[in-house]
């Protein structure tokens, strides 16, 4: 698969503005990343429930998402928070299961 969002304004690689350590410009479409694949969404945010959602995390409410940082830093994204892709620094997301073998 070629990546098609290289000089395309319309797209804005989040991951690729962390590593160049510059803000994500606003813009119609965003290209995200969340554990090994790669997304692109239409809006600025999602929810921590649309991004579990998006990425066939179902149902949302086993799992935890986070948000990569650039330097290595995850913040914990609630199912109803919402994760702004403009803010600096996000890299990608990251997933884990929670531990449903209680008892």
């Amino acid at each position: 698969m070629t990546d098609q969002t290289q000089g395309h304004e319309d797209i804005v690689d989040i991951e690729q503005c962390a590593r160049e350590n510059r803000r994500p410009p606003k813009c119609s479409r965003y290209r995200i990343r969340i554990d090994r694949e790669h997304f692109v969404v239409l809006e600025p945010s999602l929810t921590g429930r649309e991004l579990l959602t998006l990425a066939g995390k179902c149902p949302p409410e086993r799992y935890k998402i986070f948000q990569k940082l650039r330097g290595g830093q995850l913040d914990p994204i609630e199912l109803d928070e919402k994760a702004d892709f403009t803010r600096p620094g996000v890299e990608r997301f990251v997933t884990l299961p929670l531990d449903q073998t209680e008892g």
